[in-house]
């Protein structure tokens, strides 16, 4: 049976957990914080106390962290994760990180003669719960091919858009046209609402007209109530996002005028202490 360690055990990493110990491959996990684990534990899964240890016996490895920085932590640190991997192991990264640090992972993987894949996550943390996510895959088809049945354990649509760094590549386009749209949103009720119509029928028409995305159906009842203290995800988190997407718009030469000024949007939320809130705060920005 295939040997899984997870690393990270936060909105997302929790139901990814549940999900693999459910589909009945050995588990060890990994948090910086151990009570974070608890219920995961209780459900089965091993403790690591560091990453190295979680890497240890792994035929494959599952980061699910935040940012560069955590990602680097976890697997490169004194006790990081890909020194200690067997070799001809799998590692897979599945934060929503730079193109710039997806590649360095890949060559330092490549070094420890480990696999590699990118695998962002499509979905938030109910998604997450349910094991029904999307993956943006960034891989070569031999390492995906030994993944692919601990990936279908918590998502059920493997999108793989070519070698190593396409994944994240698309992960940053998802998103920030996601955060557009979010804030097209935003803007389109605080009119509905100036203008005095009836807030469920503009729901209505909303949601079956042509605006009706995915991130504008999933966020609309939240935003018309005006309801962002259940975080799915963090406002501060799609900031990242949204910055990373314009350092690879720098090196590809793509000019993004809407993004650049969405990041300051999301920037001005943050500044106003709506950080830690569900993205959906963003709209109250434009709102009295």
């Amino acid at each position: 049976m295939t040997n899984v360690s997870l690393l990270g055990l936060g909105l997302m990493g929790s139901g990814i957990a549940r999900n693999i110990l459910k589909a009945g491959f050995p588990l060890t996990v990994y948090n910086r914080t151990k009570e974070k684990a608890a219920s995961i534990l209780e459900a089965g899964a091993q403790w690591a106390a560091s990453p190295a240890e979680a890497a240890a016996q792994a035929d494959v490895i599952i980061s699910v962290v935040s940012d560069d920085e955590a990602s680097r932590e976890v697997w490169l640190s004194a006790q990081g994760a890909l020194p200690a991997l067997r070799s001809n192991a799998v590692a897979i990264e599945c934060g929503t990180l730079s193109l710039d640090w997806i590649r360095q992972l890949h060559a330092y993987a490549r070094d420890y003669n480990v696999a590699f894949i990118d695998a962002p996550l499509g979905g938030s943390k109910p998604v997450a719960e349910a094991g029904t996510l999307t993956l943006f895959i960034g891989a070569d088809d031999a390492a995906l091919d030994i993944a692919r049945p601990v990936l279908s354990a918590f998502a059920t649509n493997l999108m793989h858009f070519g070698p190593p760094a396409s994944g994240a590549t698309y992960k940053l386009i998802n998103n920030l046209q996601g955060a557009l749209h979010l804030l097209a949103l935003g803007e389109g009720i605080a009119l509905a609402e100036r203008a005095g119509l009836k807030m469920q029928t503009v729901a209505q028409a909303v949601t079956s007209g042509a605006a009706a995305s995915p991130m504008v159906k999933g966020k609309l009842q939240n935003v018309i109530d005006r309801k962002h203290d259940q975080v799915n995800f963090a406002l501060r988190w799609m900031h990242k996002d949204l910055t990373y997407a314009l350092r690879a718009a720098d090196e590809l030469g793509v000019p993004m005028p809407m993004v650049a000024a969405a990041r300051e949007v999301y920037r001005l939320a943050m500044l106003q202490g709506k950080g830690d809130l569900d993205l959906g705060a963003v709209t109250e920005l434009v709102r009295g």
